[in-house]
Protein backbone atom coordinates (compact mmCIF):
# COMPACT_ATOMS: atom_id res chain seq x y z
CA UNK A 1 0.00 0.00 0.00
CA UNK A 2 2.94 2.05 0.88
CA UNK A 3 3.98 1.85 -2.72
CA UNK A 4 1.16 2.53 -4.39
CA UNK A 5 0.66 5.55 -2.20
CA UNK A 6 3.84 6.68 -3.55
CA UNK A 7 2.93 6.13 -7.13
CA UNK A 8 -0.67 7.93 -6.62
CA UNK A 9 1.26 10.92 -4.98
CA UNK A 10 3.64 11.52 -7.40
CA UNK A 11 1.32 11.25 -10.34
CA UNK A 12 -0.60 13.57 -8.99
CA UNK A 13 2.07 15.68 -8.77
CA UNK A 14 2.74 15.80 -12.16
CA UNK A 15 -1.19 16.26 -13.22
CA UNK A 16 -1.13 19.37 -10.85
CA UNK A 17 2.02 20.86 -12.43
CA UNK A 18 1.32 20.55 -15.56
CA UNK A 19 -2.68 21.98 -15.08
CA UNK A 20 -2.18 25.49 -16.18
CA UNK A 21 -0.54 24.58 -19.75
CA UNK A 22 -3.19 22.54 -20.53
CA UNK A 23 -5.86 24.96 -19.63
CA UNK A 24 -3.79 27.56 -21.21
CA UNK A 25 -4.02 25.12 -24.80
CA UNK A 26 -7.98 25.37 -24.53
CA UNK A 27 -7.84 28.74 -25.82
CA UNK A 28 -5.66 27.99 -28.74
CA UNK A 29 -6.97 29.45 -32.20
CA UNK A 30 -8.40 27.43 -34.90
CA UNK A 31 -5.43 27.07 -37.64
CA UNK A 32 -6.47 29.08 -41.21
CA UNK A 33 -3.49 27.51 -43.66
CA UNK A 34 -2.99 24.12 -43.22
CA UNK A 35 -3.12 21.98 -46.03
CA UNK A 36 -4.95 18.80 -45.77
CA UNK A 37 -3.15 16.74 -48.00
CA UNK A 38 0.07 17.17 -46.16
CA UNK A 39 -1.43 16.94 -42.69
CA UNK A 40 -3.44 13.97 -43.99
CA UNK A 41 -0.05 12.14 -44.94
CA UNK A 42 2.07 13.07 -41.89
CA UNK A 43 -0.43 11.71 -39.60
CA UNK A 44 -0.74 8.57 -41.42
CA UNK A 45 3.47 8.68 -41.34
CA UNK A 46 3.31 9.06 -37.53
CA UNK A 47 1.04 5.69 -37.21
CA UNK A 48 3.34 3.80 -39.15
CA UNK A 49 6.12 4.57 -37.24
CA UNK A 50 4.11 3.94 -33.69
CA UNK A 51 3.63 0.63 -35.35
CA UNK A 52 7.93 0.06 -35.81
CA UNK A 53 8.14 -0.48 -32.15
CA UNK A 54 5.81 -3.23 -31.62
CA UNK A 55 7.12 -4.65 -34.68
CA UNK A 56 10.20 -4.42 -32.90
CA UNK A 57 8.60 -5.87 -29.72
CA UNK A 58 8.23 -9.07 -32.32
CA UNK A 59 11.39 -8.76 -34.11
CA UNK A 60 13.15 -9.01 -30.71
CA UNK A 61 11.29 -11.19 -28.69
CA UNK A 62 11.44 -13.53 -31.30
CA UNK A 63 15.21 -13.85 -31.11
CA UNK A 64 15.49 -14.40 -27.45
CA UNK A 65 14.87 -17.48 -25.61
CA UNK A 66 11.19 -18.83 -24.53
CA UNK A 67 11.75 -17.75 -20.88
CA UNK A 68 12.41 -14.36 -21.73
CA UNK A 69 10.25 -13.77 -24.99
CA UNK A 70 7.70 -11.57 -22.63
CA UNK A 71 10.21 -9.61 -20.66
CA UNK A 72 12.09 -8.09 -24.04
CA UNK A 73 8.36 -7.51 -25.77
CA UNK A 74 6.95 -6.22 -22.44
CA UNK A 75 10.25 -3.89 -22.78
CA UNK A 76 9.44 -2.42 -26.37
CA UNK A 77 5.60 -1.87 -25.73
CA UNK A 78 5.98 -0.38 -22.17
CA UNK A 79 8.12 2.53 -24.09
CA UNK A 80 5.31 3.62 -25.93
CA UNK A 81 3.92 5.02 -23.02
CA UNK A 82 6.46 5.79 -20.78
CA UNK A 83 8.19 8.01 -23.45
CA UNK A 84 5.24 9.53 -25.24
CA UNK A 85 4.18 11.06 -21.41
CA UNK A 86 7.73 12.23 -21.03
CA UNK A 87 7.23 13.94 -24.80
CA UNK A 88 4.07 15.61 -24.22
CA UNK A 89 4.89 16.87 -20.55
CA UNK A 90 8.77 18.62 -21.12
CA UNK A 91 10.45 16.12 -23.93
CA UNK A 92 9.37 17.96 -27.46
CA UNK A 93 10.07 21.36 -25.79
CA UNK A 94 13.76 20.27 -24.88
CA UNK A 95 14.16 18.53 -28.05
CA UNK A 96 12.45 21.26 -30.55
CA UNK A 97 11.48 24.54 -28.74
CA UNK A 98 13.26 28.20 -28.35
CA UNK A 99 16.82 27.34 -28.52
CA UNK A 100 18.86 28.20 -25.35
CA UNK A 101 22.75 28.31 -26.71
CA UNK A 102 22.81 25.97 -29.13
CA UNK A 103 22.55 22.70 -26.90
CA UNK A 104 18.64 22.67 -25.69
CA UNK A 105 15.57 23.41 -26.08
CA UNK A 106 13.64 25.83 -22.98
CA UNK A 107 10.55 24.61 -21.83
CA UNK A 108 8.40 27.55 -23.00
CA UNK A 109 6.60 24.66 -24.68
CA UNK A 110 6.12 22.00 -20.98
CA UNK A 111 3.11 20.38 -21.36
CA UNK A 112 2.22 21.34 -25.29
CA UNK A 113 1.81 25.12 -23.86
CA UNK A 114 1.79 26.90 -27.55
CA UNK A 115 1.66 23.88 -29.14
CA UNK A 116 -2.09 23.43 -31.06
CA UNK A 117 -3.82 23.52 -34.47
CA UNK A 118 -1.49 26.09 -36.40
CA UNK A 119 1.04 25.63 -38.45
CA UNK A 120 4.84 26.25 -36.38
CA UNK A 121 6.48 27.51 -39.31
CA UNK A 122 10.33 26.89 -37.97
CA UNK A 123 9.57 23.07 -38.87
CA UNK A 124 6.62 22.75 -41.36
CA UNK A 125 4.28 25.52 -42.73
CA UNK A 126 1.67 23.07 -44.39
CA UNK A 127 0.65 20.71 -41.19
CA UNK A 128 -0.27 21.40 -37.80
CA UNK A 129 2.14 22.27 -34.87
CA UNK A 130 0.42 19.06 -32.93
CA UNK A 131 0.80 16.82 -35.95
CA UNK A 132 4.73 17.85 -36.33
CA UNK A 133 4.92 16.75 -32.33
CA UNK A 134 3.35 13.42 -32.60
CA UNK A 135 5.15 12.47 -35.29
CA UNK A 136 8.60 13.43 -33.36
CA UNK A 137 7.08 11.52 -30.26
CA UNK A 138 7.23 8.21 -32.40
CA UNK A 139 11.09 8.58 -33.07
CA UNK A 140 11.64 9.28 -29.47
CA UNK A 141 9.96 5.87 -28.67
CA UNK A 142 11.35 3.73 -31.47
CA UNK A 143 15.24 4.73 -30.14
CA UNK A 144 14.64 4.08 -26.30
CA UNK A 145 13.33 0.37 -27.57
CA UNK A 146 15.64 -0.32 -30.01
CA UNK A 147 18.26 0.06 -26.88
CA UNK A 148 16.64 -2.86 -25.52
CA UNK A 149 18.27 -5.57 -27.77
CA UNK A 150 22.11 -4.99 -26.58
CA UNK A 151 20.71 -5.94 -22.92
CA UNK A 152 18.48 -8.75 -23.33
CA UNK A 153 17.42 -11.02 -21.16
CA UNK A 154 19.90 -9.34 -18.42
CA UNK A 155 18.16 -6.07 -17.33
CA UNK A 156 15.81 -5.46 -14.09
CA UNK A 157 12.45 -4.15 -15.47
CA UNK A 158 12.65 -1.36 -12.69
CA UNK A 159 16.08 0.11 -13.49
CA UNK A 160 15.31 -0.45 -17.37
CA UNK A 161 12.35 2.28 -16.41
CA UNK A 162 14.44 4.30 -14.49
CA UNK A 163 17.17 4.35 -17.97
CA UNK A 164 14.44 5.23 -20.50
CA UNK A 165 12.91 7.99 -18.68
CA UNK A 166 16.32 9.29 -17.84
CA UNK A 167 18.69 8.63 -21.46
CA UNK A 168 15.40 10.38 -23.40
CA UNK A 169 15.47 13.24 -21.11
CA UNK A 170 19.48 13.85 -20.98
CA UNK A 171 20.53 12.07 -24.43
CA UNK A 172 18.03 11.67 -26.63
CA UNK A 173 16.49 15.27 -26.09
CA UNK A 174 19.53 16.74 -26.42
CA UNK A 175 20.61 15.31 -29.66
CA UNK A 176 17.66 15.68 -31.41
CA UNK A 177 17.59 19.46 -30.67
CA UNK A 178 21.41 19.54 -32.07
CA UNK A 179 20.48 18.01 -35.29
CA UNK A 180 16.82 18.68 -36.23
CA UNK A 181 16.27 21.96 -33.34
CA UNK A 182 16.17 25.26 -35.22
CA UNK A 183 19.22 26.69 -33.61
CA UNK A 184 21.22 23.18 -32.74
CA UNK A 185 24.64 23.46 -33.40
CA UNK A 186 24.50 20.47 -35.43
CA UNK A 187 22.04 21.37 -37.50
CA UNK A 188 23.82 25.12 -37.91
CA UNK A 189 26.92 23.53 -38.80
CA UNK A 190 25.04 22.00 -41.93
CA UNK A 191 25.29 17.86 -40.85
CA UNK A 192 22.52 16.40 -42.98
CA UNK A 193 19.88 13.31 -41.21
CA UNK A 194 16.84 13.24 -43.01
CA UNK A 195 15.35 10.55 -40.63
CA UNK A 196 17.55 9.77 -37.73
CA UNK A 197 20.85 8.10 -38.63
CA UNK A 198 22.65 10.13 -35.68
CA UNK A 199 19.59 11.05 -33.58
CA UNK A 200 18.02 7.60 -33.97
CA UNK A 201 20.09 4.62 -34.83
CA UNK A 202 24.30 5.73 -33.87
CA UNK A 203 23.09 7.39 -30.06
CA UNK A 204 20.74 3.94 -29.74
CA UNK A 205 23.75 1.71 -30.90
CA UNK A 206 26.47 3.03 -29.07
CA UNK A 207 24.02 3.41 -25.84
CA UNK A 208 23.35 -0.36 -26.06
CA UNK A 209 27.12 -1.05 -26.34
CA UNK A 210 27.64 0.93 -23.29
CA UNK A 211 24.91 -1.15 -21.49
CA UNK A 212 26.30 -4.52 -22.39
CA UNK A 213 29.60 -3.87 -21.36
CA UNK A 214 28.89 -2.40 -18.18
CA UNK A 215 26.31 -4.64 -16.91
CA UNK A 216 28.42 -7.90 -18.67
CA UNK A 217 27.49 -11.28 -20.61
CA UNK A 218 24.36 -13.14 -20.11
CA UNK A 219 24.97 -15.76 -17.68
CA UNK A 220 26.19 -18.93 -19.83
CA UNK A 221 27.24 -16.95 -22.77
CA UNK A 222 30.00 -18.44 -24.73
CA UNK A 223 29.12 -21.94 -23.27
CA UNK A 224 25.66 -22.19 -23.73
CA UNK A 225 23.44 -22.89 -26.45
CA UNK A 226 21.47 -19.17 -26.90
CA UNK A 227 19.02 -19.71 -30.36
CA UNK A 228 16.60 -17.73 -31.07
CA UNK A 229 12.77 -19.48 -29.69
CA UNK A 230 10.44 -18.39 -32.75
CA UNK A 231 11.80 -16.92 -35.87
CA UNK A 232 8.80 -16.40 -37.42
CA UNK A 233 8.18 -14.08 -34.87
CA UNK A 234 11.38 -12.01 -35.78
CA UNK A 235 10.22 -12.06 -39.67
CA UNK A 236 6.97 -10.87 -38.70
CA UNK A 237 8.33 -8.10 -36.85
CA UNK A 238 11.24 -7.62 -39.56
CA UNK A 239 8.43 -7.31 -41.77
CA UNK A 240 6.62 -4.93 -39.94
CA UNK A 241 9.83 -2.68 -39.50
CA UNK A 242 10.13 -2.41 -43.31
CA UNK A 243 6.52 -1.50 -43.97
CA UNK A 244 6.40 1.07 -40.95
CA UNK A 245 9.75 2.89 -42.22
CA UNK A 246 8.58 4.08 -45.22
CA UNK A 247 6.81 6.23 -42.93
CA UNK A 248 9.64 6.90 -41.08
CA UNK A 249 11.36 8.28 -43.78
CA UNK A 250 8.71 9.08 -46.57
CA UNK A 251 7.18 10.55 -43.49
CA UNK A 252 10.34 13.07 -42.86
CA UNK A 253 9.22 15.35 -45.76
CA UNK A 254 6.35 16.63 -44.06
CA UNK A 255 4.54 16.91 -47.25
CA UNK A 256 3.37 14.72 -49.67
CA UNK A 257 5.25 15.22 -52.59
CA UNK A 258 8.10 14.08 -54.50
CA UNK A 259 10.84 14.52 -52.16
CA UNK A 260 8.29 12.05 -49.75
CA UNK A 261 7.95 9.77 -52.67
CA UNK A 262 11.37 9.73 -53.77
CA UNK A 263 12.55 8.54 -49.75
CA UNK A 264 10.25 5.90 -50.44
CA UNK A 265 11.71 4.38 -53.21
CA UNK A 266 15.18 5.07 -52.23
CA UNK A 267 14.20 3.64 -48.27
CA UNK A 268 13.04 0.29 -50.46
CA UNK A 269 15.78 -0.27 -52.70
CA UNK A 270 18.19 0.18 -50.23
CA UNK A 271 16.70 -2.08 -47.79
CA UNK A 272 16.06 -4.55 -50.25
CA UNK A 273 19.53 -4.28 -51.40
CA UNK A 274 21.03 -5.09 -48.16
CA UNK A 275 19.14 -7.99 -47.61
CA UNK A 276 20.55 -9.75 -50.46
CA UNK A 277 24.21 -8.61 -49.66
CA UNK A 278 23.70 -10.20 -46.00
CA UNK A 279 22.65 -13.36 -47.53
CA UNK A 280 25.16 -13.73 -50.34
CA UNK A 281 28.32 -12.55 -47.41
CA UNK A 282 26.61 -15.28 -44.88
CA UNK A 283 26.53 -17.37 -47.61
CA UNK A 284 29.67 -17.16 -48.25
CA UNK A 285 31.03 -17.12 -44.50
CA UNK A 286 28.67 -19.82 -43.03
CA UNK A 287 27.48 -22.10 -46.14
CA UNK A 288 24.52 -21.41 -45.75
CA UNK A 289 21.80 -18.65 -45.75
CA UNK A 290 19.44 -18.10 -42.90
CA UNK A 291 16.25 -16.11 -42.81
CA UNK A 292 17.58 -14.21 -39.88
CA UNK A 293 20.08 -13.13 -41.86
CA UNK A 294 17.96 -11.58 -44.39
CA UNK A 295 15.90 -10.07 -41.42
CA UNK A 296 18.99 -8.60 -39.96
CA UNK A 297 19.67 -7.57 -43.55
CA UNK A 298 17.07 -5.47 -44.78
CA UNK A 299 17.03 -3.58 -41.20
CA UNK A 300 20.63 -2.89 -41.84
CA UNK A 301 19.72 -1.68 -45.33
CA UNK A 302 17.00 0.57 -43.52
CA UNK A 303 19.33 1.95 -40.92
CA UNK A 304 21.85 3.01 -43.47
CA UNK A 305 19.51 4.83 -45.79
CA UNK A 306 17.45 6.54 -42.72
CA UNK A 307 20.33 9.64 -42.76
CA UNK A 308 20.59 9.93 -46.44
CA UNK A 309 16.85 9.13 -47.59
CA UNK A 310 15.90 12.77 -48.55
CA UNK A 311 19.16 13.58 -50.21
CA UNK A 312 20.38 10.40 -52.50
CA UNK A 313 19.55 8.87 -55.84
CA UNK A 314 18.36 5.49 -57.20
CA UNK A 315 22.00 4.45 -57.76
CA UNK A 316 23.46 5.64 -54.46
CA UNK A 317 20.76 3.78 -52.00
CA UNK A 318 21.70 0.80 -53.89
CA UNK A 319 25.22 1.18 -53.50
CA UNK A 320 24.66 2.33 -49.25
CA UNK A 321 22.08 -1.00 -48.60
CA UNK A 322 24.76 -2.92 -50.39
CA UNK A 323 27.76 -1.95 -48.01
CA UNK A 324 25.22 -1.79 -44.91
CA UNK A 325 24.33 -5.39 -45.69
CA UNK A 326 28.26 -6.73 -45.11
CA UNK A 327 29.41 -4.00 -42.62
CA UNK A 328 26.75 -4.88 -40.24
CA UNK A 329 27.39 -8.86 -41.03
CA UNK A 330 30.94 -8.47 -40.63
CA UNK A 331 29.99 -6.06 -37.45
CA UNK A 332 28.12 -9.06 -36.26
CA UNK A 333 30.01 -12.03 -37.03
CA UNK A 334 33.81 -10.97 -36.84
CA UNK A 335 33.65 -7.39 -34.73
CA UNK A 336 31.35 -8.92 -31.62
CA UNK A 337 33.66 -12.12 -31.37
CA UNK A 338 36.61 -10.54 -31.31
CA UNK A 339 36.14 -7.64 -28.82
CA UNK A 340 33.65 -10.28 -26.82
CA UNK A 341 31.07 -7.97 -25.36
CA UNK A 342 27.55 -9.59 -25.35
CA UNK A 343 25.04 -7.53 -27.25
CA UNK A 344 22.24 -10.01 -27.47
CA UNK A 345 20.36 -9.06 -30.35
CA UNK A 346 22.87 -6.88 -31.97
CA UNK A 347 21.59 -3.43 -31.65
CA UNK A 348 25.33 -2.19 -31.92
CA UNK A 349 26.15 -3.90 -35.31
CA UNK A 350 23.09 -3.03 -36.57
CA UNK A 351 22.30 0.61 -35.59
CA UNK A 352 25.38 1.75 -34.13
CA UNK A 353 27.17 0.39 -37.35
CA UNK A 354 24.47 1.08 -39.72
CA UNK A 355 23.89 4.00 -38.33
CA UNK A 356 27.72 5.38 -38.67
CA UNK A 357 28.17 4.02 -42.51
CA UNK A 358 24.60 6.04 -43.37
CA UNK A 359 25.51 9.09 -42.09
CA UNK A 360 29.27 8.74 -43.78
CA UNK A 361 27.79 7.31 -46.92
CA UNK A 362 25.59 10.79 -46.76
CA UNK A 363 28.35 13.13 -46.95
CA UNK A 364 29.54 11.02 -49.96
CA UNK A 365 26.17 10.38 -52.10
CA UNK A 366 24.14 13.60 -51.20
CA UNK A 367 22.95 15.59 -54.17
CA UNK A 368 20.92 18.85 -54.48
CA UNK A 369 19.75 17.59 -57.73
CA UNK A 370 17.30 15.35 -55.20
CA UNK A 371 16.85 18.05 -52.42
CA UNK A 372 17.68 21.57 -53.14
CA UNK A 373 17.85 22.03 -49.15
CA UNK A 374 20.64 20.22 -48.53
CA UNK A 375 24.19 19.85 -50.10
CA UNK A 376 26.51 18.15 -52.52
CA UNK A 377 28.69 15.37 -51.10
CA UNK A 378 32.06 14.03 -51.85
CA UNK A 379 31.48 12.86 -55.15
CA UNK A 380 29.19 15.90 -56.12
CA UNK A 381 32.31 18.00 -55.54
CA UNK A 382 32.22 19.01 -51.62
CA UNK A 383 34.33 17.23 -49.61
CA UNK A 384 33.44 19.78 -46.86
CA UNK A 385 30.12 17.71 -46.35
CA UNK A 386 31.81 14.76 -45.54
CA UNK A 387 33.77 16.32 -42.55
CA UNK A 388 30.41 17.83 -41.58
CA UNK A 389 28.77 14.54 -41.63
CA UNK A 390 32.65 12.74 -39.50
CA UNK A 391 31.53 16.22 -36.62
CA UNK A 392 28.34 14.88 -35.98
CA UNK A 393 29.23 11.29 -36.39
CA UNK A 394 31.85 11.85 -33.79
CA UNK A 395 29.93 14.29 -31.56
CA UNK A 396 26.61 11.83 -31.33
CA UNK A 397 29.19 8.67 -30.54
CA UNK A 398 30.90 10.64 -27.67
CA UNK A 399 27.95 12.24 -26.31
CA UNK A 400 25.93 9.18 -26.42
CA UNK A 401 28.84 6.61 -24.93
CA UNK A 402 29.91 9.04 -21.87
CA UNK A 403 25.71 9.65 -21.10
CA UNK A 404 24.88 7.01 -21.23
CA UNK A 405 27.68 5.88 -19.03
CA UNK A 406 26.77 7.99 -16.53
CA UNK A 407 23.44 7.15 -16.06
CA UNK A 408 23.87 3.53 -15.44
CA UNK A 409 25.95 4.33 -12.68
CA UNK A 410 24.20 6.69 -11.19
CA UNK A 411 21.39 3.85 -11.17
CA UNK A 412 23.33 1.54 -10.04
CA UNK A 413 24.21 3.42 -7.26
CA UNK A 414 20.16 3.39 -5.71
CA UNK A 415 19.08 -0.06 -7.16
CA UNK A 416 19.93 -3.36 -8.76
CA UNK A 417 20.36 -3.21 -12.25
CA UNK A 418 21.07 -6.44 -13.34
CA UNK A 419 18.72 -9.74 -12.79
CA UNK A 420 20.63 -12.34 -10.03
CA UNK A 421 22.20 -15.30 -11.65
CA UNK A 422 19.26 -17.32 -9.71
CA UNK A 423 16.44 -14.83 -12.29
CA UNK A 424 18.13 -15.14 -15.44
CA UNK A 425 18.54 -19.15 -15.03
CA UNK A 426 14.42 -18.94 -14.00
CA UNK A 427 13.80 -16.19 -17.20
CA UNK A 428 12.72 -12.99 -16.37
CA UNK A 429 9.56 -13.48 -17.61
CA UNK A 430 8.75 -14.97 -14.68
CA UNK A 431 10.90 -13.32 -11.82
CA UNK A 432 9.90 -9.87 -13.38
CA UNK A 433 6.12 -9.98 -15.13
CA UNK A 434 5.19 -13.24 -13.13
CA UNK A 435 3.97 -14.97 -16.72
CA UNK A 436 4.54 -16.80 -18.93
CA UNK A 437 5.32 -16.37 -22.69
CA UNK A 438 3.99 -20.02 -23.88
CA UNK A 439 1.89 -22.48 -21.78
CA UNK A 440 1.42 -25.79 -22.22
CA UNK A 441 -1.26 -28.15 -21.18
CA UNK A 442 -1.63 -31.77 -19.74
CA UNK A 443 -3.77 -33.42 -22.41
CA UNK A 444 -5.52 -35.44 -19.78
CA UNK A 445 -5.84 -33.39 -16.73
CA UNK A 446 -5.20 -29.90 -18.00
CA UNK A 447 -2.45 -28.85 -15.95
CA UNK A 448 0.74 -26.94 -17.34
CA UNK A 449 3.37 -28.74 -17.70
CA UNK A 450 6.67 -28.43 -19.95
CA UNK A 451 7.25 -29.35 -23.45
CA UNK A 452 8.89 -32.26 -23.12
CA UNK A 453 6.01 -32.93 -21.32
CA UNK A 454 3.75 -32.21 -23.71
CA UNK A 455 5.31 -34.49 -26.62
CA UNK A 456 5.56 -36.98 -24.71
CA UNK A 457 1.94 -36.88 -23.61
CA UNK A 458 1.05 -36.63 -27.68
CA UNK A 459 3.41 -39.24 -28.66
CA UNK A 460 1.93 -41.47 -26.63
CA UNK A 461 -1.84 -40.52 -27.67
CA UNK A 462 -0.89 -40.99 -31.15
CA UNK A 463 0.81 -44.66 -29.90
CA UNK A 464 -2.61 -45.81 -28.13
CA UNK A 465 -4.95 -44.97 -31.58
CA UNK A 466 -2.30 -47.13 -33.25
CA UNK A 467 -2.87 -49.53 -30.71
CA UNK A 468 -6.59 -49.68 -31.02
CA UNK A 469 -6.76 -49.66 -34.94
CA UNK A 470 -4.57 -52.64 -34.73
Amino acid sequence: MRKLWTIFSVCLLVMLTFIPAAFANETAAAPAAVDTGDTAFVLVCAALVMLMTPGLALFYGGMVRTKNALSTIMQSFFVIGLVTVQWTLFGYSLAFGPDIGHFIGSLDWIGLNGVGQAPNADYSATIPHQAFMIFQSMFAVLTVALITGAFAERMKFGAFVVFALLWTTFVYDPIAHWVWGVGGWIRELGVLDFAGGTVVHIISGVSGLVIAMMIGKRKGYGTEVMMPHHLPMTVIGASLLWFGWFGFNAGSALSANGLAASAFVVTHAAAAAATVSWVLTEWLQHGKPTILGAASGCVAGLVAITPAAGFVSLIPAVIIGLGAGIICFLAVAVLKTRLGYDDSLDAFGVHGIGGTWGAIATGLFASTAVNPAGADGLFYGNPGQLVNQLIGVGASWIFAAIMTFIILKAIGMFMQVRANPEQETQGLDITEHGERGYAYQDFMAGSPVGLGSAVNAATQEITVKKTTLA
